[in-house]
């Protein structure tokens, strides 16, 4: 950005659905799982970007609950690519002093698969910089049957009355507990939908659309959506 756009608010907490891959790969002709291996390089270079602009937070929606049903040779291409993705992520984003964690249920993957994400957590751990969620077999409102899950168990362990359960309760059993809630959701390729992606925690977020998609989306996209975020005026339900 330059002089007169750093002077802008930035979002602490930016999350981002990743989309349009598929269609980008099929708009050029190329088979639907291409498209990831494109989106894998503008993931690696946004994030550095947006790392750069003194955002503290961001959760990228890699892959949902409900992208299982998706064919087969396109899952399995994904898995591959987040595969080596972990494999390089041991050192990737250590220069840039950059955080790294999963958000998501990890049971459907291997064990190879969680320990390669056990590691990556813990090499990234003490890390000052930006906070980098990764939300991989995630979906919002699993993550929501899950907090609610442990508020049960909770009440019924005697551990809490049902007349505490409270907002900040059912926040910590969500996978972002302690972290503030997102400011600005960014979706790419066009469509203006959340597809459970946030849902609890986007109640007061600023959506933004964005036509362009994911394997083409450049910093100056994303500074676009900064400037629209400049343009709102936030009031929390108030006037």
């Amino acid at each position: 950005m330059n002089q007169k756009e750093t002077e802008l608010i930035i979002p602490y907490h930016v999350g981002i659905i990743m989309d349009g891959n598929g269609r980008w790969a099929k708009k050029k002709g190329l088979p639907r799982y291409i498209g990831h291996t494109y989106g894998a390089q503008t993931f690696r270079n946004i994030t550095r970007y947006i790392s750069k602009q003194g955002v503290k937070v961001l959760t990228l929606y890699a892959f949902s609950t409900e992208n299982w049903k998706r064919p087969p040779e396109e899952v399995n291409a994904i898995m591959k690519i987040f595969r080596q993705y972990l494999t390089d992520a041991l050192t990737d984003f250590r220069d840039d002093d950059i955080k790294v964690r999963f958000i998501g249920d990890r049971s459907a993957f291997g064990k190879e698969m969680v320990k390669l994400i056990d590691e990556t957590e813990d090499v990234a751990k003490d890390r000052q910089g930006m906070l980098l969620n990764i939300a991989m077999n995630y979906g919002s409102r699993d993550e929501i049957l899950r907090a609610v899950k442990l508020i049960c168990q909770n009440v019924k362990d005697g551990k809490i009355n049902i007349e505490e359960i409270t907002d900040k309760e059912i926040q910590s059993g969500l996978y972002t507990a302690n972290i503030p809630d997102p400011d600005l959701i960014i979706r790419t390729g066009g469509e203006h939908r959340l597809s459970n992606f946030l849902l609890y925690q986007s109640a007061y977020a600023e959506f933004y659309s964005s036509e362009t998609l994911w394997p083409d989306f450049k910093p100056e996209d994303f500074d676009k959506a900064i400037l629209e975020f400049n343009r709102r005026n936030r009031r929390f339900g108030g006037v």
